[in-house]
């Protein structure tokens, strides 16, 4: 029992990574791999503006800013009210506000988002509460040559045109 304790606080504090996950180990070691640069920990309040490099772990309430490039790991007990701009982000609290993410959104249970979020991938557990719109902010990838593309159902939609190679 103590054992599987001590490897949830390691889990935790290794950016929220699962041993099921099917990530590569270079997402992995990308997202979980770095020290920890600060910790706002549970029953701390914070209101005003965060901007920092690297890896920031909250377990409190923060209402206002967060800008990074780095990633940003919200716990279970985190209130975030603010505006997220981050590399990645992981998420098991609960955010109110707009989420850019550069990289990805990872919302794991039981985490609830109210508000938009702009980011190329989101990976969400079942159990999460999200309110809000999503914008998919990867390139769209070109169909390969000689490829078709149909409307659902087979008819002829304004808008979709064969692509004839």
């Amino acid at each position: 029992m103590w054992g599987q304790d001590k490897q949830d606080i390691k889990r935790a504090t290794d950016g929220e990574q699962e041993a099921g996950d099917s990530e590569s180990g270079a997402a992995a070691s990308k997202e979980g791999g770095e020290d920890i640069s600060a910790f706002v920990g549970k029953g701390v309040e914070f209101k005003g503006t965060i901007s920092y490099s690297g890896t920031v772990r909250i377990d409190g309430s923060l209402d206002g800013e967060i800008r990074t490039d780095g990633t940003l790991l919200i716990g279970e007990e985190a209130v975030i009210q603010a505006k997220v701009s981050a590399g990645t982000i992981v998420c098991k609290g609960k955010i109110t506000g707009d989420v850019v993410a550069k990289e990805r959104v990872k919302l794991r249970a039981p985490a609830v988002v109210n508000g938009s979020v702009k980011t190329p991938m989101l990976s969400m557990e079942d159990g999460v509460l999200f309110n809000g719109g999503l914008e998919m902010s990867q390139a769209v990838r070109e169909s390969p040559q000689g490829a078709t593309v149909h409307a659902l159902g087979g008819s002829s939609a304004p808008g979709v045109k064969r692509v004839n190679g």
